[in-house]
C-alpha cells in the first residue's frame, strides 16, 4: 500500500519547525508499523479552516492520479477545521482514500457528530446527481425529438486492432476544472450519448494533459 505524509502548522514561526519535524518522525515510524510505502512527504504552514492551501492541493492530486490511496497525518485537525475539514474528507471519501492517524495508531476514526454530517453530505450530493442526470436524459429525450442523433457523436477507428472512441476532451478538461469527479464526467458523457467508462475517460485526461505539458517543454 502506498501512502503520502501531510504534516502542517498554523503558522510561520521558527518555533513550529520543531513540530513539523516531530510530526514527520511519528509519521513515517506510523508507516513502518503498518508496513506502507511513503512515496511522497508534503509540509505546509497555514491556517486549518482555509482550503486554499497549495500543497493540500497537490496532495490531493497525487490521490487523483492514483499514486497512492492512505493519507497520513498527526490527526484529523492537521488536515483541516470547521467546515474545511468537512469538505476534505468527503472529497477524500470519494476518492477511496483512508486516513491514518498518529492519534488512532491506525486508520482515522471520527466522531459521531462528524459521521452524520459526512453521511448527510453524501445522501444529498447523490441526490443532487440524481437530479442533475434526470435533467440531461429530459434534454437528451427533447434532443432526440428534435432530430439529435446521439451515435453521431461516436466516431471510432481501428488502432492497433482496438475500436479508439474519440470523446470531448476539451469537455472532459472544462468539467474537471469544475472540481467534477471523473465518474461524474463519464455519467455526464452519457447522458450525451458517449458510451464511455470512468477509467476512460480519467486515462483520456491524462493523456490530454501530459501532451499539453510536453508541448510547453
Amino acid at each position: 500500500m502506498k501512502a503520502i505524509i501531510y504534516c502542517r502548522v498554523s503558522t510561520e514561526k521558527t518555533s513550529q519547525e520543531t513540530s513539523l519535524a516531530r510530526q514527520k518522525h511519528e509519521l513515517l515510524t506510523l508507516a513502518n508499523k503498518h508496513a506502507l510505502e511513503v512515496v511522497a512527504t508534503l509540509e505546509e504552514r497555514a491556517s486549518g479552516f482555509s482550503l486554499d492551501r497549495p500543497v493540500l492541493l497537490e496532495c490531493i492530486d497525487a490521490f487523483q492520479r492514483g499514486q497512492a490511496d492512505i493519507l497520513l497525518c498527526q490527526d484529523d485537525t492537521r488536515l483541516a477545521r470547521g467546515h474545511s475539514k468537512i469538505a476534505l474528507l468527503h472529497q477524500l471519501r470519494k476518492l477511496g482514500v483512508s486516513i491514518y492517524t498518529i492519534r488512532d495508531q491506525g486508520e482515522l476514526r471520527l466522531s459521531e457528530a462528524d459521521e452524520m454530517v459526512l453521511d448527510i453530505v453524501a445522501i444529498v450530493e447523490e441526490y443532487q446527481r440524481k437530479l442533475h442526470n434526470k435533467k440531461i436524459k429530459r434534454g437528451m429525450k427533447q434532443a432526440v425529438k428534435n432530430g439529435y442523433r446521439p451515435e453521431r457523436n461516436i466516431k471510432q477507428g481501428v488502432s492497433g486492432g482496438r475500436e479508439r472512441k474519440e470523446l470531448p476532451i476539451k469537455e472532459i478538461v472544462r468539467l474537471r476544472q469544475k472540481n467534477l469527479t471523473f465518474h461524474e464526467i463519464a455519467l455526464t458523457l452519457q447522458g450525451l450519448g458517449f458510451n464511455v467508462s470512468k477509467a476512460t475517460v480519467h486515462r483520456r485526461y491524462q493523456e490530454y494533459m501530459d501532451e499539453q505539458l510536453h508541448g510547453e517543454q
